[in-house]
């Protein structure tokens, strides 16, 4: 009985010496192995591995992207505009070892990434006007401001070795203006746009004053026009009508003054009571003296 419990003793102190030997790695995963305190080796092979036990332990952290979602900030851009930032980043642990001694932890880092996003959007944002960062050069702006985050991720003054990570991406979610700015700039903007309308009105009225102008000037023009060729008619009938009568006046000159003379007497004695005081001896009656001697 002895030797039975002796036995499954010493398998329980095996079986506790293999689990303190063997370790997983996952896919998502990288380790590093320290030995009281100080870095032996990096595993960054999934599977299984293995340490000393009870000497050496394990450490893991991810091999994956992580997310950084900063807290917005406030930002004063070269015109001296103030802009609410919102702003994230996508980072990787490249160097476990190095991550180790100088971060140790990811809510370490993500504390010291705070400050390093904050630092970068100052700078970058600071040297460019409003307009820049609302317009097609925010592209530009982000891959300037990851350029800064990995020159401070990889290398500082306080830590000149870098923190063992790398800044895959960096994203401006959103850049609004500050609540007070937001209302002055809508005034001013609803200010521009209605000097803007009244512009346009002015131009419309003077363009519609040059229409109306030219309209009347075609318009004087064209019935002078026609007004001059009317009297150019009527002067060239009247000359038709003057050579014909002069024509017909030749070939019987007495009987046309017979003739005019009837037609002013038609015209003159009209069907309305008519009374006329007349010389007997007027040239007006003389071929009615005439028709009177002969009737009688």
């Amino acid at each position: 009985m002895r030797w039975i419990g002796a036995g499954a003793a010493a398998a329980a102190a095996g079986l506790l010496v293999l689990a303190n030997t063997l370790f997983t790695v996952d896919q998502t995963e990288q380790a590093l192995v320290l030995q009281f305190g100080r870095p032996v080796r990096i595993v960054r092979t999934p599977g299984i591995a293995y340490k000393i036990p009870f000497v050496q332990n394990v450490v893991f952290y991810d091999n994956r992207l992580l997310d950084f979602d900063a807290a917005p900030k406030e930002v004063i851009a070269s015109d001296q505009k103030r802009l609410i930032v919102d702003a994230f980043l996508r980072w990787r642990i490249t160097d476990p070892l190095r991550f180790l001694q100088s971060a140790g932890n990811e809510y370490t880092m993500r504390s010291r990434l705070n400050s390093i996003l904050e630092s970068s959007l100052r700078q970058a944002l600071g040297s460019v006007p409003l307009s820049a960062v609302i317009s097609e050069k925010r592209a530009e702006l982000m891959q300037e401001i990851r350029a800064l985050v990995n020159q401070q991720v990889e290398s500082s003054k306080d830590n000149p070795g870098g923190f063992g990570i790398e800044v895959a991406d960096v994203r401006i979610k959103r850049a609004d203006l500050p609540p007070a700015n937001s209302e002055g700039i809508f005034r001013r903007m609803q200010t521009e746009r209605e000097r803007e309308a009244k512009q346009f009105r002015a131009q419309g009225a003077e363009d519609a004053q040059k229409i109306r102008s030219e309209a009347d000037k075609q318009r004087t023009i064209i019935l002078a026009d026609a007004k001059k060729q009317s009297e150019i008619t009527r002067g060239e009938g009247d000359a038709a009508a003057t050579r014909i009568y002069a024509k017909a006046f030749d070939q019987d000159p007495d009987f046309f003054q017979f003739y005019r003379t009837l037609e002013a007497y038609r015209k003159a004695f009209s069907p309305k009571d008519t009374t006329m005081i007349l010389s007997p001896n007027n040239e007006f009656l003389k071929d009615m003296e005439k028709g009177g001697a002969a009737g009688h």
